[in-house]
C-alpha cells in the first residue's frame, strides 16, 4: 500500500524527506541584505532593528478610536493602523442614505478633518508611523492626514506611514471601489508623484495579498497576483514619467500569514526574490528600490467563531511565519474577531504574541534561520516556480488591468475558495473545532459590538461644520478639483487646500463621481 499523498494549501507535492539532491547549486552564494534578497531586505534583520509591532484599530467615532491608540502605544506599539468604516472606505459622508447600518461598523468614521483631528488628538504625528488601510478614498485620507500634519507644525520631510492605495486588488477581491481602473490609477500616479517631492518618507502603496488571501487564493496565487499588480502600478508611473529608483523605494507590499507554516515562509522568501528580478527587469538600478519591504497581518480568514480562544494558537503560528519569513511589520488578530471588533483584552494578548516571539521566542537571533534546509529552499523555489506560470498568463493577457477586466484572476480565486472550502467539508482539511475536535459548548466570549446611534452623533458634527464653514470657499476648493480631474493636473494640492477648507469626504468623492463617473 502506498504511503498517503501530503500537499500544501497551494497544492504543492511534499515529499517524505528531502536532502542536499533537492537544492540547487547558487543557494550557498546568497546572502541577507543583497540581491536578490530571498534572505532578508537587510543585512542584520531583527538584529538591527525589530518589526514594527503594529495593532489594527479603528472603530465608532474618532474619540472613541483615539483612546484605543492611547491604549495601544501604552502597551507597546511601535506604529499606529488605522481601520476606516465602509461609508469612509466608499466615499460617502456619514449623513450619506447608503451609510445607514454601517457607520463606525467595520472601522472609524472619518467625514472632516475635524474628526481627523480626534482621532490623533494627543498624538505627536512626527514621532509616530502610521499605516492607513483605505483605497478608493486613500488620497483625501492622506490630504487630511497632510494638513493636520501642518496644523500640528510637523516638518513634511519627516513624517512617516503607507496608505495601502491599492485599487487593482479591490477589483479583484474586495470590492471597495468608486472609480473605473484608469482614472483610478491616475489617482494613485498622482500620489506617487506628490509624495515624491513633498513627502518623501512615505510609503505610496502598499501593494496587497492579504484581501487576495481572505477572498480565498492558495499562497502561490497571493504573490503572483499581488506582484503582478504592483507591475501594473510601476509601468502606469513610468509612463507618467516618473523615476523608478525615486517612487520605487515607496512601494510597499501587504501580505496575509496562514496557518501552513513552512508554505507561508517560503512564500514570504519568494516573493522578495520575484519583486527585485521584476524591478531589475524594469530598469530599477537603485538596490532600495529592487528591495520587497513588507507589512503582514495574521490570517482574518483562518479565525473560528467555534473555540475562538484556539484563535490565539493559530495567531502564534501566522507570527512565527511572519517573523522567520521576514517581515517588516506585523499586525497579530485578536482571538474573537471571528465574532466580533477586537475587545481591548484581546488586542492586548494579540500583541504579547508578538512581543513573546521577538524577546522569548530566540527566532530574532539570527537571519533567516531556515536558510539552507532542505525542504525550505525546495519549497521557495516551487513556490517561485508556480507564482511565474501565473504571472506570465496574466502578462498573456495584457497584465493585471486586463487580467482583471476580462475576471481571470476573480475566478482563479473564486475556483481556489470552492475547492478548499470542499475540502473541509469532506473532512479533507481538518479545521480543529470546525470539523474534528468540536465541543457541544462554545466558551462565552465579551462581545463588543457599535450602537446604531453612532451616526446621529456622526451627522450632529457634520451639520455643524458645514453651518461654521466658509461654504463659498468650499465651492471654490470643489470646482478646482474638478477642473484638475479633467485636466492632468495633479489632484493632491488642490484636495489638501479642499481639506483645509472643511470640505468633507463625501463631498470630494462626489466631485470626482461627477468626472470620472462610478465602476460597475
Amino acid at each position: 500500500m502506498s504511503e498517503n499523498k501530503r500537499f500544501t494549501d497551494s497544492g504543492i507535492e511534499i515529499k517524505k524527506v528531502y536532502t542536499k539532491e533537492d537544492l540547487s547549486q547558487q543557494l550557498q552564494d546568497e546572502l541577507p541584505g543583497k540581491f536578490p534578497y530571498t534572505r532578508g531586505v537587510q543585512a542584520d534583520m531583527y538584529r538591527g532593528k525589530l518589526w514594527t509591532m503594529r495593532q489594527y484599530a479603528g472603530f465608532s467615532t474618532a474619540e472613541e478610536s483615539n483612546k484605543r491608540y492611547h491604549y495601544l502605544l501604552s502597551q507597546g506599539v511601535m506604529g499606529l493602523s488605522v481601520a476606516f468604516d465602509l461609508p469612509t472606505q466608499i466615499g460617502y459622508d456619514s449623513s450619506h442614505s447608503l451609510a445607514e447600518g454601517e457607520v463606525g461598523k467595520v472601522g472609524v468614521a472619518i467625514d472632516s478633518i475635524e474628526d481627523m483631528e480626534r482621532l490623533f488628538a494627543g498624538i505627536t504625528l512626527e514621532n509616530v508611523s502610521t499605516s492607513m488601510t483605505i483605497n478608493a478614498t486613500g488620497f483625501i485620507l492622506l490630504a487630511f492626514y497632510v494638513a493636520l500634519a501642518k496644523k500640528q507644525g510637523a516638518d513634511l520631510k519627516k513624517i512617516s506611514g503607507t496608505i495601502q492605495n491599492d485599487i487593482l486588488k479591490e477589483y479583484a477581491a474586495r470590492g471597495t471601489y468608486i472609480y473605473p481602473p484608469k482614472p483610478s490609477m491616475r489617482i494613485i500616479t498622482d500620489i506617487f508623484e506628490w509624495c515624491s517631492k513633498e513627502l518623501p518618507k512615505w510609503n505610496t502603496i502598499s501593494i496587497s495579498g492579504y484581501h487576495i488571501r481572505e477572498a480565498g487564493s492558495t499562497a502561490v496565487q497571493e504573490i503572483a497576483f499581488t506582484l503582478s499588480n504592483g507591475k501594473a502600478y510601476v509601468k502606469a508611473a513610468l509612463e507618467k514619467g516618473l523615476d523608478i529608483n525615486v517612487f520605487g523605494k515607496r512601494l510597499s507590499f501587504f501580505f496575509n500569514a496562514h496557518n501552513n507554516l513552512f508554505e507561508e515562509i517560503a512564500k514570504f522568501r519568494a516573493a522578495r526574490k520575484m519583486w527585485a528580478t521584476i524591478m531589475k527587469d524594469l530598469g530599477a538600478t537603485d538596490e532600495k528600490a529592487m528591495m520587497l519591504r513588507f507589512h503582514t497581518q495574521t490570517g482574518g480568514a483562518t479565525l473560528t467563531a467555534q473555540q475562538p480562544h484556539n484563535n490565539i494558537c493559530r495567531v502564534t503560528v501566522q507570527t512565527l511565519a511572519a517573523v522567520l519569513g521576514g517581515t517588516q511589520s506585523l499586525h497579530t488578530n485578536g482571538y474573537d474577531e471571528a465574532l466580533n471588533l477586537p475587545t481591548e483584552e484581546a488586542a492586548r494578548i494579540a500583541l504579547r504574541t508578538q512581543q513573546i516571539v521577538a524577546f522569548e521566542s530566540g527566532v530574532t537571533d539570527t537571519v533567516d534561520p531556515l536558510a539552507g534546509s532542505y525542504f525550505i529552499e525546495n519549497l521557495t523555489n516551487e513556490v517561485e516556480q508556480k507564482a511565474w506560470d501565473l504571472i506570465h498568463q496574466i502578462d498573456a493577457l495584457g497584465g493585471s488591468v486586463s487580467a482583471i477586466e476580462e475576471g481571470f484572476m476573480q475566478n482563479e480565486i473564486a475556483r481556489s475558495s470552492y475547492e478548499y472550502q470542499c475540502n473541509i467539508e469532506s473532512g479533507e482539511k481538518i479545521i480543529v473545532g470546525v470539523n474534528k475536535f468540536t465541543i457541544d459548548k462554545e466558551d462565552a466570549v465579551p462581545a463588543f459590538k457599535i450602537d446604531d446611534s453612532i451616526r446621529q452623533v456622526q451627522i450632529n458634527k457634520l451639520q455643524e461644520l458645514k453651518n461654521k464653514r466658509d461654504n463659498t470657499k468650499v465651492a471654490a476648493c470643489l470646482q478646482a478639483i474638478e477642473n484638475a480631474a479633467t485636466s492632468n493636473i495633479n489632484l493632491m494640492p488642490v484636495v489638501i487646500d479642499a481639506v483645509e477648507n472643511y470640505c468633507t469626504l463625501g463631498e470630494i468623492a462626489d466631485c470626482l463621481r461627477k468626472v470620472f463617473g462610478e465602476y460597475k
